[in-house]
């Protein structure tokens, strides 16, 4: 299992993933779901993945290879016109793969399947946040919730739905992601660092901020133990039933 949050705010994009990968509770292994296809003042294209390794990788794989032959007549990141057009794309090479895998596994019960967030924008369109469903089709973010995620998404979902908003600042949206991602963290096992955290400022047309962060990443310490910190306090203040 992983986690992947998206949040699409007026000042831009804020994306995050874990890095666990997981086959059972002895085969865990960590591998960058974050894929970042960047053509600086032209376009900015930030893909993460969720769901089975072998389906995702191969995604990437193949957008890696339409990207590098650059063949007129196959699209790529790079040649599509839209963000929608890139969704499109990537859902079908999902289904593609998904469809060889099933057929070569032969197992009813063996989950090939794969989902997606994608993220950026291409020149002066606006910027745009949208996710990718294992059956090939997507959506994108509301204005009123504008924010999406992939994977074990319960745990990191309240203080996302208390805090993001559309006028939040990178920053802000950058802490309440690390918060969503540590919550998450906590109450599953398949979830854990290294954290990567992406920012990007509408119409820069480049990435703003690209960090890492591990268990032990200074910032993150502190950022985890003043949240605990802070919520305890709010607990303790909380009104007090009448027969206390």
């Amino acid at each position: 299992m992983t986690y992947c949050v998206g949040i699409r705010c007026e000042q831009g994009l804020v994306m995050a993933s874990d890095s666990r990968t997981n086959a059972g509770v002895d085969n865990v292994s960590i591998y960058s779901k974050m894929h970042r296809f960047e053509f600086p003042g032209e376009r900015i294209v930030v893909v993460l993945s969720a769901g089975n390794l072998a389906t995702t990788q191969g995604v990437i794989d193949r957008m890696q290879r339409d990207l590098e032959e650059d063949n007129p007549d196959v699209p790529s990141v790079r040649r599509l016109p839209r963000m929608h057009d890139i969704a499109e794309y990537i859902g079908n090479i999902n289904l593609e793969l998904q469809a060889r895998y099933r057929s070569e596994n032969g197992k009813s019960n063996f989950s090939v399947n794969a989902s997606f967030l994608l993220g950026g924008q291409i020149g002066d369109q606006p910027h745009d946040l949208l996710l990718i469903y294992p059956e090939g089709n997507y959506i994108t973010y509301s204005p009123h919730v504008p924010f999406l995620q992939i994977g074990e998404s319960k745990y990191g979902k309240p203080i996302l739905d208390r805090i993001i908003h559309p006028d939040i600042s990178l920053s802000d949206a950058a802490r309440c992601t690390l918060v969503s991602m540590d919550s998450t963290m906590r109450s599953n096992v398949s979830v854990g660092p290294p954290f990567e955290l992406l920012l990007y400022q509408r119409d820069s047309l480049e990435i703003m901020r690209h960090r890492v962060f591990d268990q032990d990443e200074p910032y993150y310490a502190r950022l985890q133990a003043e949240w605990s910190t802070a919520l305890r306090r709010s607990f303790d203040g909380l009104p007090r039933f009448e027969w206390e």
